[in-house]
Formats: C-alpha cells, sequence, structure tokens
C-alpha cells in the first residue's frame, strides 16, 4: 500500500498515511484533529538494477535513432 505525505495547513504538522491509490485524493484529518490539509508531492528513489543506465548500443538515442 502506498505512503502518502500530507501537511495540515493549521498547525503546519507534516505526517504520512498508508492508504490505497483508489483513496490518494481523499481527504487526510491532520493527528492533531485539524481537517484542512493538503497532499504533498514526494519523490521516489530508484536503487539497484532498476536504477541503472541503460546499455549502450541500443534503444532510442543509444542506437543512433535520434539524429
Amino acid at each position: 500500500m502506498p505512503t502518502y505525505a500530507y501537511r495540515c495547513r493549521e498547525c503546519t504538522r507534516t505526517f504520512e498515511l498508508n492508504r490505497p491509490m483508489s483513496e490518494s485524493s481523499s481527504p487526510a484529518e491532520c493527528p492533531g484533529g485539524h481537517p484542512d490539509t493538503v497532499k504533498l508531492l514526494t519523490t521516489v528513489a530508484l536503487t539497484g538494477a532498476a536504477a541503472a543506465p541503460a546499455p549502450s548500443g541500443g534503444g532510442c538515442c543509444g542506437g543512433g535513432c535520434c539524429g
């Protein structure tokens, strides 16, 4: 289940919630009980083989298809 970060506009507290993607846009109440919150944009860090650069010699720009 994804984790989403929120900030309370009243007390400025930042907090995270684990919730299904289908509820990502649903209102989130701050742990202090304040209803006025905003969802924050977060980045995902990739590690391991998925983050490795693509091997050269194939694909667009590695194989010369971009000119």
